[in-house]
């Protein structure tokens, strides 16, 4: 708690949220012309009340912000610039108490009313995270002014606190307030529409407030443009963020950096890359900066596109973007996503400076090729080197454990969290301990932290019970978790498809198209396997069973003949995988089909020789793909790697780097 450094200061409500917000000071002064000093000559009791002003706001200016309260103390009639050179002294220097001091002052004074001063109030709160005295402030304020509004509505978004900001904007746009919505009210409540837990509850809201916009002629400006794409792309609606910037008659390289992000954040990094190139090619007068360069390194990274990755790395450099935190951890990502493991790790060895998201980026990388040891070791360096661990290092360094099978270690790791770092695990670190314990057929220990959670499990811990019981074939766990995630996410296609799954490997067939029936009946598909691949720059896309490719004859070919040749040398098909109780043949025509499969073969025909096949697959690697791409990598002496939607895959000489642990 803050103490207050005068008695006679009343305590005002003070806030438990805890959130970020800048405050904009004036520059501290360069030179001395303006330097004031307090000596026995010049009292506060002999200065008039119009050089105490001057005073104080001097020593305001100079930093000297306990000889300014000195002064004001005895100055009977403080002015209103007075009161705003000591408010914003005081976010400078972070005392809230002194804050609590000078509010009681101007209030004592008849300053409290000054919608002026009120906004600075507000805007103080809100950096001191005293986000409820900040409130409290607006409602003992009778006139209110738009910015004042503004003041609460940006301080309550950064609170998190949406839902509160969308009602109070419905208040003052009803009856009687008189106050229109400018610009930067625009701006705010977008903003709150997703800075809220209620997710796409909000969506209806940020709707109305864009027709709002469209109404009242603010369509013209940039950055009201921008935060609209940015609110879609939250809320995943990329065809609406899309309409929003083809409207756009002028873009900022902010502009373009939003729309592009909203194509990488929403699993569309072909798009995010095409547009990128747009944006180097159309617009000579924006340079790319460090935010636009992240969003393009994570569409590189999501396609596992090297050659493109290692490009935009020189562009870094050309533009000398390769000093920015952000940016060399989205590198280390990059490359660890590429498959150029070693690449991430020099590029984490260069870096001058590292904060928590550097070494995060590379525990995570460690831990999606399997090498958990690794990844674990990494994080005690962290710590040694004095970077406190965060939320996300540990969801790193759990995945990690549960990818490589340490339970002991995760277990170890996931009790320190409370006792050495006072992290509280969230429901994620709750799904990677479901995770771990599942993938290493634990099921009683997983269930038990299931029953034992006193906050609702939620869609990622039961997805991650389900997970495991696909992989060990756990029939009634595999119902209970579906469940419940029918009831969470009844459109999640998924969910069905890996109860069927489940069904299937225990040969019931009759519980499968029964799942199959609920798929259809509830209007939802599976979501087709897809796979990419990188050959000279190119990126080649691949869907099971592809008819349209120019040439899925010679790769369907190419398969067949493999198939054939190494069935010879032991290879068997696995044709469980299959949803449909059809005859032998047919199951293994269809695993034949798999995207995986397909881009292998094509990469076997436009690959030279030694030149590794990278591929990245949006869904889990099929058993019959993972012991086909072993055979192959030996049959056809041949380096593949392949990178699932949960981690890599290393095949070489017919040995995978997972150990068939996956």
């Amino acid at each position: 708690m803050w103490a207050l450094q005068s008695p006679q200061t009343p305590q005002l409500l003070r806030s438990p949220y805890h959130t970020n917000s800048i405050a904009h000071l004036p520059p501290k002064p360069s030179s001395v012309c303006c330097c004031v000093s307090l000596n026995s000559s010049t009292t506060p009791t002999s200065l008039s009340s119009r050089n105490k002003n001057e005073l104080i706001q001097s020593l305001c200016k100079q930093g000297n912000l306990k000889q300014a309260l000195d002064v004001l103390s005895s100055e009977p009639n403080p002015t209103q610039h007075t009161y705003e050179l000591l408010l914003l002294s005081c976010t400078h220097h972070n005392s809230l108490s002194d804050a609590l001091n000078v509010h009681c002052h101007l209030t004592d004074n008849g300053f409290d009313q000054d919608p002026f001063l009120v906004t600075k109030l507000i805007n103080v709160y809100s950096h001191f995270d005293s986000v409820d005295d900040a409130r409290h402030v607006f409602d003992k304020t009778r006139r209110r002014t738009i910015y004042v509004w503004n003041a609460l509505f940006r301080a309550l978004t950064l609170a998190g606190r949406g839902e509160e900001v969308l009602e109070l904007y419905r208040r003052m746009n009803g009856t009687g307030t008189g106050i229109r919505s400018d610009r930067f009210t625009y701006t705010y409540v977008l903003k709150a529409c997703v800075a809220s837990s209620c997710g796409f509850s909000l969506l209806k809201h940020g709707k109305e407030i864009h027709a709002s916009v469209l109404r009242h002629g603010y369509n013209e400006i940039v950055h009201i443009m921008t935060t609209l794409i940015d609110m879609y792309a939250r809320f995943g609606c990329v065809m609406y963020a899309g309409f929003v910037f083809s409207q756009m008659a002028v873009k900022n390289v902010v502009s373009w950096s939003a729309m592009i992000a909203c194509y990488a954040r929403n699993g569309m990094a072909f798009e995010a890359l095409e547009l990128f190139r747009e944006m180097i090619m159309e617009s000579h007068d924006l340079c790319p900066n460090s935010v636009t360069m992240v969003s393009v390194l994570q569409a590189c990274a999501a396609l596992a596109a090297l050659e493109q990755g290692k490009m935009i790395h020189g562009y870094i450099l050309r533009r000398g973007l390769d000093s920015i935190l952000p940016v060399v951890s989205a590198l280390v990502t990059m490359y660890a996503r590429c498959g150029k493991l070693e690449l991430g790790q020099c590029v984490f060895d260069h870096m001058d400076k590292r904060d928590v998201v550097s070494w995060n980026s590379l525990i995570s990388s460690y831990g999606v090729h399997g090498y958990g040891g690794k990844a674990i070791q990494i994080f005690k360096e962290m710590i040694y080197h004095g970077v406190s661990p965060s939320p996300i290092s540990f969801v790193s360094v759990l995945g990690a454990c549960s990818h490589a099978g340490l339970v002991e270690e995760g277990k170890m790791l996931f009790e320190s969290m409370r006792k050495e770092h006072m992290i509280r695990p969230s429901v994620e670190h709750y799904a990677c301990m479901v995770d771990l314990l599942g993938r290493a057929n634990k099921f009683e220990e997983a269930a038990k932290i299931i029953e034992d959670l006193r906050i609702e499990p939620g869609p990622k811990v039961w997805g991650s019970l389900l997970g495991s019981c696909r992989i060990h074939c756990n029939v009634e766990l595999a119902e209970r978790a579906s469940k419940r995630l029918f009831e969470l996410e009844p459109t999640n296609a998924g969910n069905y498809v890996l109860l069927a799954d489940v069904y299937a490997a225990a040969d019931m067939w009759d519980e499968v198209k029964r799942v199959k029936r609920l798929l259809e009946a509830r209007g939802l598909q599976k979501v087709p396997g897809r796979s990419r691949i990188e050959v000279k720059r190119k990126m080649y896309s691949f869907v099971s069973v592809d008819e349209f490719n120019p040439q899925f004859e010679q790769l369907h070919a190419l398969l067949i003949n493999l198939s054939a040749e190494m069935k010879e040398k032991g290879y068997v098909p696995q044709t469980k995988v299959v949803l449909y109780d059809l005859d032998a043949e047919e199951k293994e025509r269809i695993v034949l089909g798999h995207s995986e499969k397909l881009a292998v073969a094509f990469g076997l025909i436009n690959t030279s020789k030694g030149e590794t096949i990278r591929i990245t697959k949006n869904l889990r690697l099929c058993e019959d793909c993972h012991s086909f791409t072993k055979f192959i990598s030996k049959f056809a002496n041949k380096e593949i790697l392949v990178r699932d939607v949960n981690r890599f895959h290393h095949f070489r000489n017919g040995v995978c780097s997972c150990g068939d642990y996956w």
